[in-house]
């Protein structure tokens, strides 16, 4: 018996791995169809190890190989990935309704309260009703709006800070900045309240996406997901925890009225989200899911996610380009000082007016989509394009390749150039596919507006109210550029530049 012992590791492994490619010539001998090209993959884990550490740069470099629509075997997953805007149209527009949902990960079901937010859950009268609910009460124009006073307070603080550090001439940390408005900004806009620094929301937020675009062998093999042999369910649970610590605080706060003496005056998305407790998320089902605790908390975390992590990445890359292209930047100010004038500060009534802030937003979007690979799932068997897609395999739009697809933008993709859109019909609203930052049809970002307005009144105003240089020593061509992947893509290092004010003096004191 003892000499057996050390077989059966091997035995297990054996049997697991004929079971696995049973399953796949099974599904391939019943189907019988043509399906999208791709590179043959390893026993069990198919094609997982050719991800590397930024998948939307191995995806694409393996788009150029197999084609826009390719398929790839992660694991026990079947998955397509789409790296071109006429696919993508065939995905997201044409066939839409079948690739509308998306796939439970073992992330979510920890962290986002069992995928019973926007973001992650299943497509399904839960989902439909749940944006309809955020969309009418949360995301309308009327209430994006109604939010302005508050960023404009929130932006004039930082201006303020950083006029200090002009003065004295100091180095000032980009990166940090930037979080810190728009943790501001957002947790004003959410929660009612500043940030507590007994908590840090905005950490534990930050590590449970990192953990959600972490890779995880129980996700593609699914049987290996009692064994956690990364150790990963133990970090999802340690964070969900912390989480729901937080959010139950500010929760019981807005209950007992504690909120509003601790400075909140206006009605928040808690707020409204709390006058909706206890009720069907559909009025006319009387079959509807009936929102509690958990839903509210799951939507709140959306929420702020989708409206602090995104923003920030995309005011950090835009505000990169713009210290490496200082041709960009004096663009930029002479347009602002043109329509606002050196004697006020930006204003959200200004942006409209603001044609080449829209472009350079535009061209830091389409080279720093907030979300590189955009994933859907299938509900259905379908044909698209001439190849058959099965139901439950997994969809990736890589919205990075296509971004930056030579075909489209020209052998100068790669390059930040603004004036591609001074001349170009394309917006960020992505209808005619080449751009599509924000994804679209069904499971597009419903706080698109929400997220465009707070970059766009950022970054003008950062660049309205300061010239930037880099520190002493780092050139432009110096400057690193690397990002490091997970449901966003974030600068590896810290930004840092030296700031000059070059409004009148007494414009900040004015404005307060």
């Amino acid at each position: 018996m003892l000499l057996m012992l050390p077989s059966i590791p091997l035995l297990l492994l054996f049997t697991f791995t004929t079971l696995i490619l049973s399953a796949t010539l099974f599904r391939r001998r019943k189907h019988g169809r043509r399906r999208p090209p791709g590179p043959r993959g390893l026993p069990v884990i198919g094609n997982l190890h050719r991800l590397g550490k930024l998948p939307h740069r191995t995806l694409q470099a393996l788009a150029k190989l197999y084609g826009p629509i390719m398929s790839l075997q992660l694991g026990q997953v079947p998955t397509v990935i789409v790296s071109s805007s006429e696919a993508a149209e065939q995905f997201l527009k044409t066939h839409d309704l079948v690739f509308s949902s998306r796939h439970r990960i073992q992330a979510t079901q920890y962290i986002a309260y069992g995928s019973k937010g926007l973001v992650f859950s299943e497509y399904g009268p839960y989902w439909r009703n749940m944006r309809k609910l955020c969309t009418l009460q949360l995301l309308t124009s009327s209430k994006v709006e109604s939010f302005a006073p508050l960023r404009m307070r929130e932006v004039q603080v930082a201006v303020k800070s950083l006029e200090k550090a002009a003065t004295a001439s100091e180095v000032v940390d980009l990166s940090e900045v930037v979080n810190n408005l728009l943790e501001d900004i957002v947790y004003k806009m959410v929660l009612g309240c500043s940030k507590d620094d007994e908590f840090d929301l905005k950490g534990l937020i930050q590590r449970g996406m990192n953990l959600s675009g972490t890779f995880n062998l129980a996700d593609y093999v699914p049987c290996l997901g009692v064994l956690d042999l990364q150790g990963l369910k133990r970090s999802f649970k340690e964070t969900s925890k912390g989480i729901d610590q937080v959010l139950e605080k500010i929760i019981q706060e807005h209950e007992s009225g504690s909120n509003v003496q601790n400075g909140g005056h206006h009605k928040d998305f808690t707020d409204i989200l709390l006058s909706h407790m206890n009720q069907p998320i559909d009025s006319n089902d009387e079959h509807s899911h009936v929102i509690d605790r958990t839903h509210i908390k799951a939507i709140i975390l959306d929420m702020i996610a989708g409206a602090f992590e995104t923003a920030a990445t995309v005011v950090e890359w835009a505000l990169s380009e713009l210290l490496r292209h200082p041709r960009v930047m004096k663009n930029l100010q002479d347009e602002l000082d043109n329509v606002v004038g050196l004697n006020k500060l930006v204003e959200e009534d200004d942006l409209a007016k603001l044609n080449y802030l829209d472009a350079v937003i535009n061209e830091a979007l389409r080279l720093y989509p907030p979300g590189p690979l955009v994933p859907r799932e299938s509900i259905e068997d379908a044909m698209v394009h001439g190849y058959f897609i099965e139901k439950k395999s997994r969809i990736i739009l890589n919205l990075w390749a296509i971004g930056r697809d030579s075909k489209i933008w020209s052998d100068n993709a790669e390059e930040f150039y603004p004036e591609r859109f001074t001349n170009n019909s394309s917006d960020f609203r992505g209808h005619d596919f080449k751009f599509i930052p924000f994804g679209y049809g069904r499971r597009g970002c419903p706080g698109m507006n929400l997220g465009i307005v707070t970059v766009k009144l950022v970054v003008a105003q950062l660049v309205h109210c300061f010239s930037w240089k880099l520190p002493p020593h780092t050139s432009p061509i110096d400057l690193d550029m690397s990002e490091k992947f997970g449901l966003t893509i974030p600068r590896v290092k810290h930004l840092f530049g030296v700031p000059t004010y070059r409004l009148m003096r007494e414009t900040l004191d004015r404005s307060s």
